[in-house]
């Protein structure tokens, strides 16, 4: 089955995660089929912290893909700042 999931990067105590679709029996920053975008939860004001390629979301979604609980709501939050400015 694939999921879309974090799977995190950076060093200690400066976390960064790509949001990535992968088979579930997959390790967590093992293998994965496509990054469909970033999370950087310690961004410096002014940067930006959250990227998600919502078609590419939609796409997977719509072919089977699960999303993990933090990732739908990074999902969600992503949809709520594209509405307004569409």
């Amino acid at each position: 089955m694939v999921v879309i999931r974090l799977s995190r990067g950076g060093s200690k105590r400066r976390p960064f995660y790509n949001l990535v679709a992968a088979n579930s029996a997959n390790r967590r920053d093992g293998r994965f089929l496509e990054r469909v975008g970033f999370y950087n939860p310690v961004a410096p004001e002014g940067t930006e912290a959250l990227r998600v390629a919502l078609d590419r979301v939609d796409h997977w979604v719509a072919h089977g893909a699960q999303l993990s609980p933090t990732v739908a709501r990074l999902v969600k939050e992503a949809k709520a700042k594209a509405a307004p400015a569409a």
